[in-house]
């Protein structure tokens, strides 16, 4: 998908011209053949190095390698003194003409290129020079491109990290239950990440016994490579990616690529726009009005590829602003989808194992039979990009192939077709969509269709895939309406106990300038005239972010109304409430929470009734993380965090992408979350609430953690020991001025003042110190800081000994 305009503002090229050059001012010296060395300024654009120009007069000569290595394009009428060539070899060459005072061959006069406009300044030493874009052949330059480079991967320590959601609830008749869902996972002890998760379940009924269940989740190792974008799991994974395919969990290998890993790689097609400038100019991208883009632009071509940051069809404006004030716009209409991959780039994976069954409810079932599974797409152009899938065991083989195609403007198509076998079975899958989006309308409708006795891996362990699937939803969004749309569902499956369903929806959404917002939406079974239902929505944000919310569902023949009250809690942590109530068909009853977001967790807890039962509850969620030996207590992290450590100084603001995160503890250390694996994240200390007497290496550091994982940071801070120090000799008078001073296991030299004094601010609980006169004696003097004292003591004086002789 790249948009290019070949002739981008070639009127920029019109700059003022600058005069010819003429006859050197008077006074000016004109001798016969000069040699001189300047600075070129090509379409007032400086190039690097000095240019070697022979001056004749007011003429000037310059060698034809150097005007190609400025970029100058030379055509066979303006090498015609070429042709010396010959004679200057058998002659010889000397100061650039031969020996019977000829120019030199292989150089060119400026006033026999065309369209060159040039001026020398004796002054500055430089040579003005203006020509066309068409004259010239520069290197294009690339801007907007994204930073594609994988940042280094900081230090991963070992660390062991638990997640935990905990619940508990009790009823009025004596049924009762807790329930955790716990995550452990460890990095750092060799590569990879290993995690697994389980739920574990105590309950009882009617005031009866106690009965407990565990249920393993997800265990898994994940090894990655960010410069490949590739990772390798081991364990609990899932099959297939595409969307014509069914997925299915696993226990086994998989490997794949994994673009997480490089989260500043755009993998979509970028549009782009090409042209050239004659001089110097600052270039803006709008796109639909919004600006995504502002930089400089040399002489030359460019080429601008920014992404565009909306999803659909779109308009840019390439904006130009010359050296000279002058402003050049060209409107480029164009249609951007996640649903491509750029052209060259590939998305696969291969998974082989056993199917897993019942998840969630047994921790180990497992299929005997092993199967494998493979998706690739493929970028063959940015426009088009094909889609692969094959998958195998138990005797079935299936195969498809499928593609996305960009229509211009006209939005995005995509197709599949996939044929099965096993033994006698055989069958086919065929599906093709169609997706179009402006920002106001949207259309989008895909279907899929089998025949025969398809089937896929899912089939062999669960139900076979409907016979006909099909999607249809058309929207518009507009100020004065809101967001309206309608939609269409049509289901139909092989099992002749499933009837067959076709559904039509309607939804509609508003805000109001206000701080109000309402919403409907209806959907009806178009088959069966009772199954429909309804839902109106109302709601309010009043002062102090507290919101109002109401709402009616009307469910075939049943009717239900509820009232609710909130005070959310605060992203950055604090306490909030909400109040329902509701009433209905399907019973009365209410309920009443509230919750806290604390630095180390999240509690909530709650009553509430539901026609005559009445239950209260309460949970919490958050973390626990060792590292370093130190175990630190957090919310619920979920991506990657990093262990600050201030060297023991306790309480240093620490902030996260200048955002104030927490304080470091009477160790000096502090647990910050969530940081974002594989990018790079500022973290930074406030040096102005240290002490006067504090040494800090640098106050901002960039962390990049691995997926999930820990790193350490570390910001060496350390305590000033600096004073004055009166050195005498040992006749009780100040050393000599100049003498040189240096404390014991330190490189760092000071000298000898005024009065014997010198100054130093490393220095230790004892120290020592060698100095060097200016005559070559050496003496040393040994001393203690004192303790309590001013920041900066004054010591001495103090007598400096000379070594003895030997």
């Amino acid at each position: 998908m790249r948009w290019r305009s070949s002739a981008l503002l070639l009127g920029l090229a019109a700059a003022p011209p600058i005069a010819m050059a003429g006859p050197a001012p008077a006074g000016t010296p004109h001798p016969g053949h000069d040699t001189l060395y300047l600075e070129v300024v090509l379409n007032r654009t400086a190039r690097p190095g000095l240019v070697r120009f022979l001056r004749e007069g007011s003429r000037f000569r310059v060698d034809a390698a150097e005007l190609r290595r400025l970029g100058l394009v030379l055509e066979e009428h303006a090498l015609e003194e070429h042709a010396l060539e010959e004679r200057a070899a058998d002659e010889g060459v000397a100061d650039g003409h031969t020996q019977d005072g000829h120019p030199a061959a292989g150089t060119i006069a400026l006033d026999a290129i065309a369209d060159i406009h040039y001026r020398y300044d004796a002054p500055g030493q430089r040579m003005f020079i203006e020509l066309p874009p068409s004259r010239l052949d520069l290197p294009t330059t690339v801007i907007g491109a994204t930073d594609r480079a994988t940042p280094p991967l900081s230090e991963v320590p070992t660390s062991l990290l638990f997640n935990y959601d905990l619940h508990a609830d009790h009823d009025d008749r004596g049924n009762s239950q807790l329930g955790t869902v716990g995550e452990l996972r460890l990095s750092g002890l060799g590569a990879g990440v290993f995690s697994t998760s389980a739920v574990n379940r105590l309950h009882r009924r009617d005031h009866g016994r106690w009965h407990t269940t565990t249920t393993r989740l997800d265990t898994r190792w994940e090894l990655s490579f960010p410069e490949h974008a590739l990772t390798v799991r081991a364990g609990d994974v899932f099959s297939g990616f595409l969307d014509w395919t069914r997925p299915v969990r696993m226990g086994g290998v998989q490997v794949g690529r994994n673009f997480g890993l490089q989260p500043y790689r755009v993998t979509t097609p970028l549009p782009t726009f090409l042209g050239e400038v004659a001089v110097p100019s600052a270039v803006d991208l709008y796109v639909n009005g919004m600006r995504q883009y502002s930089g400089q632009l040399p002489v030359g071509p460019f080429e601008l590829s920014t992404a565009p940051g909306i999803n659909g069809a779109g308009n840019a404006s390439v904006v130009i602003t010359d050296a000279f004030g002058r402003t050049r716009t060209l409107e480029l209409p164009f249609y951007s989808t996640p649903q491509l991959l750029a052209r060259g780039l590939s998305d696969w994976s291969l998974s082989v194992g056993t199917v897993r069954e019942r998840y969630g409810l047994t921790s180990f079932a497992y299929a005997s039979e092993p199967v494998a599974s493979a998706s690739l797409r493929y970028g063959i152009a940015d426009p088009f990009t094909v889609e692969l899938h094959a998958e195998t065991g138990d005797g079935l083989v299936n195969a498809g192939l499928g593609g996305v195609w960009l229509l211009g403007r006209a939005g995005v198509l995509n197709a599949s077709h996939t044929r099965s076998r096993q033994e006698r079975a055989r069958g086919s899958q065929s599906g093709i969509g169609y997706r179009w989006n402006d920002g106001r309308f949207n259309f989008s409708a895909d279907g899929r269709r089998t025949d025969g006795d398809y089937r896929d891996i899912a089939s062999l362990y669960g139900p076979p895939p409907p016979t006909v699937s099909t999607r249809m939803l058309a929207g518009i969004t507009s100020a004065a309406l809101g967001n309206v749309g309608i939609t269409h569902v049509r289901l139909r499956h092989p099992d002749p106990d499933i009837a067959p369903a076709r559904y039509a929806g309607l939804f509609w959404t508003r805000n109001f300038a206000n701080r109000w917002s309402a919403s409907l939406s209806y959907n009806e079974n178009l088959d069966d005239a009772d199954d429909r239902s309804v839902y109106l929505q109302v709601s309010a944000v009043l002062d102090g972010n507290r919101q109002l919310g109401s709402a009616w569902q009307r469910e075939g023949r049943r009717d239900n109304a509820r009232v609710e009250f909130i005070q959310p809690v605060p992203g950055d942590g604090g306490f909030g409430w909400r109040v329902r109530a509701h009433d209905g068909d399907d019973g009365a009853g209410g309920a009443v929470e509230a919750g806290w977001l604390l630095p180390r967790t999240r509690v909530g807890i709650g009553l509430a009734r539901i026609g005559d039962t009445r239950r209260g509850y309460a949970q919490a969620s958050g973390g626990v993380v060792l590292m370093d030996g130190h175990a630190f207590a957090a919310r619920r992290i979920d991506d990657a965090f990093a262990v600050v450590s201030t060297d023991g100084v306790a309480d240093v603001p620490v902030l996260l992408e200048n955002r104030a995160i927490g304080r470091t503890d009477a160790d000096g250390m502090l647990l910050v979350t969530p940081l974002n694996a594989w990018q790079r994240n500022r973290l930074s200390i406030d040096p102005m609430s240290l002490p006067v007497d504090m040494r800090i290496d640098t106050v901002e550091r960039i962390a990049t953690p691995g997926d999930r994982a820990g790193t350490r940071v570390r910001f060496a801070i350390a305590p000033v020991r600096a004073a004055v120090i009166v050195l005498h000799d040992g006749a009780g008078q100040p050393l000599p001025l100049r003498s040189r001073v240096r404390l014991a296991g330190s490189d760092a030299d000071t000298i000898v003042g005024h009065d014997g004094e010198t100054y130093l601010d490393t220095l230790d609980a004892h120290n020592r110190l060698s100095v060097r006169t200016p005559s070559g004696g050496i003496c040393h003097v040994d001393f203690d800081y004192p303790q309590g004292a001013d920041p900066i003591p004054r010591i001495g004086p103090l007598r400096c000994l000379q070594e003895a002789e030997p």
